[in-house]
C-alpha cells in the first residue's frame, strides 16, 4: 500500500476530530484509518503532521490532559481541536470560529448544555421527537439572531444523522475491530430510518437563507483574521 501523503493525513486527523465532536484522539487511531494494517509504520509521519498542525494554531497535542510541546514529550499524546473548552461563546462570540461539520458540538458552552439534551436517536419515533426539537432551537436562535445558536443546532442535527449511520451500519458503532481490521457492516434499518430523520433537517437547518448568509459573512471575516459574529450585519440579514 502506498505511504498516505502528508495531506492525506492532515485530513484523516481533521476528519476524525471533527467526528468525534470535542474528544481528543490518538495518533495511532489516525494511522489505523490510513493503514490498518500497516499502521504502526506509519505512526512518525502522523507525529510529524501534527506537529506542524500544531505550530500553525490548528491543533492541540496534550498529554495527561496538558498541553506539550511534540518535540519533548515522551509516551502518548493526544490530539485535540484547540480554542473551545473554558469559553463561554454567548458572552464571547468573538472567539468562535465556523469549522467544519461537527466542530465542537460537545464543547462550545453554553449551546452545548441547551441542545445535549434534546439530542437523542434510540428510535425513529425518538429521533422524530429530537429533530423537532433541534429544529425549534434553531428557530428560536434564528429569532434572537444568535449565529452561533444556530450553528450548533445545525451540528446536533447533523450530528444525529452521522451518529445514527453509524449504528446502521455496525451494531457497535464502530468501523474497525480490536485487530484493526474492518468489521462487517450489520445493517439496521431502524437506526437508518433514524439517520434519514435527521438528515431532513439537518439539511434544511443548513439551507436557510438566513443562516447561509450569516455563515458566509463569518467564514469571511475570519478569512480576515477577524473573530465570529453574535448578530448579523444589514448585509447579511437580507
Amino acid at each position: 500500500m502506498p505511504t498516505p501523503s502528508k495531506l492525506a493525513i492532515e485530513r484523516s486527523i481533521q476528519r476524525l476530530l471533527e467526528t468525534r465532536a470535542g474528544k481528543t484522539i490518538c495518533p495511532s487511531e489516525v494511522a489505523r484509518e490510513l493503514d490498518p494494517k500497516g499502521f504502526r509504520a506509519l505512526m512518525p509521519a502522523v507525529r510529524e503532521v501534527a506537529a506542524q498542525l500544531r505550530a500553525c494554531g490548528r491543533l492541540l497535542i496534550t498529554q495527561r490532559g496538558e498541553p506539550v510541546d511534540p518535540s519533548t514529550a515522551r509516551g502518548p499524546i493526544r490530539l485535540a481541536l484547540p480554542g473551545y473548552h473554558g469559553v463561554d461563546f454567548r458572552k464571547n462570540p468573538e472567539a468562535y470560529r465556523v469549522g467544519r461539520g461537527e466542530r465542537g458540538v460537545l464543547s462550545a458552552e453554553p449551546y452545548k448544555s441547551e441542545l445535549l439534551p434534546l439530542w437523542r436517536f434510540r428510535t425513529p419515533a425518538i429521533a422524530r421527537e429530537s429533530s423537532q426539537a433541534l429544529w425549534r432551537a434553531f428557530v428560536r436562535y434564528r429569532k434572537a439572531r444568535d449565529f452561533i445558536g444556530m450553528d450548533m443546532a445545525r451540528k446536533f442535527l447533523q450530528m444525529g444523522f452521522t451518529r445514527s449511520r453509524r449504528y446502521a451500519n455496525h451494531a457497535s458503532g464502530r468501523k474497525y475491530a480490536a485487530d484493526a481490521s474492518l468489521r462487517e457492516r450489520e445493517p439496521d434499518a431502524e437506526k437508518a430510518e433514524c439517520a434519514a430523520i435527521f438528515r431532513a433537517l439537518w439539511q434544511r437547518a443548513d439551507a436557510d437563507p438566513a443562516y447561509r448568509a450569516w455563515r458566509a459573512e463569518q467564514r469571511s471575516r475570519s478569512a480576515r483574521g477577524r473573530g465570529a459574529i453574535s448578530k448579523p450585519s444589514d448585509k447579511a440579514r437580507g
